[in-house]
Formats: structure tokens, sequence, C-alpha cells
């Protein structure tokens, strides 16, 4: 049967007829839909949500070491967080088939960098697979398996944005269940001891010469040759933008398994082309090590380094050809990203920014947006439980350096602080550091598409879940005083941020309301209008970043196909001219 599937469909179609078992994961653009779609197949396989991309990848290792085929999945700087398990297991091997889906992010779709994951299958030493399109995943996926027990180790698994969003038609087949023995003690290679961990180096050495071997006659590696005058060595995405920009009569030689690049292939088929061509996104990972070879290609020369590529990128990189492009006679309006009409988040930010002596670090999730203008009100991102941790650093900092006046507040989501929230937390008690640690806790995992979480009650497999309160934890950890408020109650949320601005305890802030998008809450709905007449044009409202309210003739205007009644503009209007209905 043939469907439509999107590449992260794709994949989890791949790891279910691969005989995948156990799989665990953290929400992240552009990896996620690859576990939303895996509860499709609940009733063949256990899937979860894990806290963090760390104890995923613990999770789903620990069902390799028993015997299963196992995968976790995440985005690219998840695997940043993931680091320390999967460098281990490169060394201690498999029982199981283990994969580690990297969804990489070029152009930085939703990222706050846009690094080159195939840079740790080199470092790690494990074997990378990467496709092209959404049969690959599938196809692809199932090999991997393979060549993860074949060869003892792991294998990350490397998609792009591109790959992970794009549709194509796919063949769906059946399900492929490895037999699976008894579990068996085997400390040996399972407990990374030094001494032992020295024995293992040589062993994973000796695997990198045999993965090679097997590169250059891998199924994954398809060779078309079609003239002698241009050849082109790619991947992933990048395959299906040269497939485009090349002209008809240029060979390729498309590489799925990546490393160890098969060399003796690379050099066979550069023998037979005039002109070498190397396309890939990002960074010149294949070209390095194509011309450390001896072997002349052009590459990173002409192709640019930054951000995702397209055909006609590369023609006007490669040829200088102008984009045939036809002018539609109107301009794109800029539209930034904005906290959605009636975010919890908003409230807090609009009143935190009023507070000038208040230093806010923030983190990654909906709420990062609360830096943007006209809110303005976030100092620092940088990445997930850097919120609290980078938080401490500045307070430490300033108070180092005589700036009392200055109160520092790390802000995290609910999510972000099972992720990685807590420890940064334990740090600010332990060191007594004067950082006020806020939860914008809005209920569920917002940013990547309202996954569950710890905070949640509910599991990926929609079982019902212990509910962990985040209050509760904090007390344990030492906290004098959780002030907990609704964010969309300004006055409360004005009276808990200037406590804990000059309080002299250890304090915790949590801004708790659900996000207006949950489906199985109901929410109180309302609109608010605004009087014209009471309206001063003072523009108080605007400075509340809700995409509902604008100006029109001079006065404010609320969209009612936008609004949702949060009040949070009539709170700030000083002449009562907004009303809610």
């Amino acid at each position: 049967m043939k469907v439509l599937l999107s590449g992260n469909e794709a994949i989890a179609r791949g790891a279910y007829e691969g005989g995948l078992l156990v799989a665990s994961a953290y929400p992240g653009t552009p990896s996620t839909e690859i576990f939303e779609a895996l509860p499709l197949y609940k009733d063949a396989l256990y899937c979860e949500w894990a806290p963090n991309e760390k104890v995923a990848t613990e999770v789903a290792y620990g069902a390799a070491i028993a015997g299963v085929r196992s995968m976790t999945a995440m985005k690219h700087v998840g695997v940043n967080v993931a680091a320390d398990p999967i460098f281990t297991a490169a060394y201690l091997g498999v029982k199981g088939g283990f994969i580690i889906v990297s969804a990489d992010d070029p152009d930085l779709h939703s990222s706050q960098n846009e690094q080159d994951n195939r840079y740790y299958a080199q470092a790690a030493k494990i074997a990378m697979i990467e496709p092209s399109d959404s049969q690959e995943c599938i196809d692809f996926m199932k090999e991997a398996f393979e060549v993860s027990e074949r060869f003892d180790i792991p294998v990350l698994f490397r998609v792009t944005t591109r790959i992970c969003h794009s549709k194509s038609l796919v063949e769906l087949g059946e399900r492929h269940m490895p037999e699976v023995g008894p579990y068996q003690r085997d400390p040996v290679k399972f407990c990374a001891t030094p001494a032992r961990a020295k024995a293992h180096h040589k062993r994973l050495e000796d695997r990198l010469v045999e993965m090679e071997k097997y590169a250059n006659t891998s199924p994954l590696n398809k060779v078309e040759m079609k003239g002698s005058k241009i050849g082109v060595i790619t991947a992933s995405a990048a395959y299906q933008y040269a497939k485009e920009a090349f002209p008809e009569d240029a060979s390729f030689l498309k590489l799925g398994f990546t490393h160890p690049l098969p060399m003796d292939l690379i050099r066979d088929f550069a023998s037979k082309v005039e002109t070498l061509y190397v396309i890939e996104e990002l960074e010149p990972y294949m070209e390095t090590k194509i011309r450390a070879a001896g072997i002349d290609c052009i590459g990173k020369d002409k192709v640019p380094l930054l951000y995702e590529l397209n055909p006609q990128i590369l023609e006007k990189a490669l040829w200088d050809k102008t984009p045939d492009t036809r002018d539609a006679g109107v301009e794109a309006v800029i539209r930034p990203p904005v906290l959605c009409p009636g975010c919890p988040h908003r409230g807090f930010y609009a009143t935190i920014a009023r507070h000038k002596n208040i230093v806010v670090a923030g983190d990654i999730g909906c709420y990062t947006l609360g830096g943007t203008a006209p809110l303005n009100a976030v100092d620092t991102t940088i990445c997930m439980g850097a919120g609290f941790s980078a938080a401490a650093g500045i307070a430490k900092a300033l108070q180092m350096t005589g700036q009392h006046e200055k109160k520092v507040f790390g802000v995290v989501g609910d999510s972000t602080f099972f992720h990685s929230g807590m420890t940064g937390a334990v740090e600010i008690i332990y060191n007594n550091l004067p950082v006020v640690p806020c939860i914008v806790d809005n209920s569920i995992t917002g940013m990547t598409g309202h996954q569950d979480n710890p905070g949640s009650g509910e599991t990926l497999m929609g079982q019902p879940a212990p509910l962990i309160r985040i209050e509760d934890l904090l007390t344990a950890m030492g906290y004098k005083k959780v002030l907990i408020f609704d964010p969309q109650d300004l006055k409360a949320t004005e009276a808990a941020i200037s406590e804990a601005e000059h309080a002299t305890e250890p304090v915790a802030l949590i801004a708790r309301r659900p996000c207006l998008l949950i489906k199985k809450i109901k929410h109180d709905i309302g609109k608010c209008i605004v009087h014209t007449d009471k309206c001063r044009s003072c523009k108080m409202c605007i400075s509340a970043g809700c995409p509902a309210i604008s100006i029109e003739n001079g006065k404010a205007c609320i969209d009612q196909t936008l609004c949702t009644g949060c009040t949070v503009c009539a709170q700030i209007c000083p002449f009562d001219a907004i009303e809610r209905i």
C-alpha cells in the first residue's frame, strides 16, 4: 500500500517495521512528530516522553543492552544534552539495535543555532546514516537496526528539517520482529570502568575499519552515472537540491551511509569524472575528508557555508545564474513571532518589564518571546536550563562588582523545569545565590506542539500518570516561600514579583495558568472591546504585545476574531477604556 508520509512519520513507520520495541525521546522541532506518530503502533511497542534527551538516550540504550531494538530522537541541540551516554555507548556496544535520531535545523527555523551534527558521529566514532526522502526514512531505518547489531554499535540517524517535514509517497511494509533471547548479565561488556574502556576503545577502532569496508558496498550508497564531465557527491536533502540544480548529464554519488565515509567508492567515482563537486549543507564534513584523501573537488569555496540550501542558491553559487522569478507586485509584511492572544506568559512579562532593577535570564520555549518587542523583558536566552544556571552566574557577577541594586530572576517553563531546570534551582539554593527562580507553568510542553510532561498528568501513550507538583519539589529543595499566582491577574503578578524582588530568604515564583490551546481543558473564553469615547490614544495597551490589538484612526482597536478576553490589555489601560464582555 502506498501512502503520503512526512519524513518524521516515515521514520516512525520504519522503526515499527524494523522491530522497534522501546522508544524514548524529548520533544524538539523538527523531530517531535516522530514520537507523535509512534502511538499509532502502541499495541506493538512502548514509547514515552522523557524529562530530557539524556534520560531518553539512557532509557533507549538500557533497552538495547537488554537485547531489544530501541530508538531515541531529538533535535540537534538535544544531542548536546545526550552526548555523555552516546559517547560511552560507542565504546560498550549494543545487544539490540540502538538508533539515535538527530534532527538538524539548517537555517534555524526553530533553534538557537544550526550546528552540524554529522560531526557527532565522527567524534563519538559511531555509524551514521542519512536518508533523503520519506521512502528512504523507512528503508534506511530498517537497515540502521541491522547495521547497529551487525557492528555492535549505536547508529546516528541524521535528518534535517526539510527531510522531517516534507511529504512524499512511501510503500508500507510488514513488521519484522527479530528473536529476543533471555537477558544475560555481561558486566565486562557493559560496565564502563577505565580498565575495560581501554579494551573497548581498541575494539571500537577495529569496528570502524570494518564499517568502512561495509560502507563501500552498502546498499544505502548509490551511484547514478550519466556522464563523465561532472560528478556530484552529496547526501540528505542536499541531494534533492543538487538534482534540480545540476545539468541532466551530471553523474551522482548519493551517500546514505556517511560515517565512516566509503573512501574507496568515492575514489572510484572521482576517477570517472572530469570535475567533482561536493554538495552538502552547513559544514564541509564530507569535503574535508575527500580533500584529505588527495581528491580534488569543488565545495565550500563556492557553496554557502551558512543556512539551508535550495536549487536556486546552488545555481547562483556555482554558475552565477540569476533565479527565474516573477515579481508578485506586493511586498511581504515582516511578521516576527509573538505570544498568542490570551497567552498566560504575556501578563507576567508585561509586569516584570516595568521593574527596571530586575535582570531576567530567559530560556527555551514559548516564553522566549518575552524578549521580543514590545515586551522586551528578557536579557539572556542560551539553552534549556540556563534560565536558572546563567542567572546564578549573572547574580554572582553583579554581587562581586557591587551592583547590589540589581536582582536576578531566572525564568523557565514547566517542561524545561523538569528537563534541566531542577539542577539550576538546586545550584541557587546550594550556593546561597540571590536569584529568584520563576516557573511560567502553562501545564504543557507548548513550543513543540503540546506534548505531555511530568507535570501534565498523562503519558505519550495516553495513560494517566502521577502529576508531579513543581511547588513540592521547590519546597523540598529548601525554598522558604513559593508564591503561586495567575499571570493574567496583573495585581497578583505585581505583588508576587515585588515580594520576591525584595525578599531576603530563598523564594520562588510559579506563574500558573494553562495554555489556552490545550484542547482537553474547558477555557473561560470572552472578548474585550474598546470604548472609543474613553480611549485617550495613550497606546499603553500596545505595550502588552497582543496581536489582537491595533491602532485605527488614533484609537485602540481589538480584533474580535483574535481576542480571547484575557483582560491583560484592560488591566493595563489607565482610563478603563477596555471592557471584557
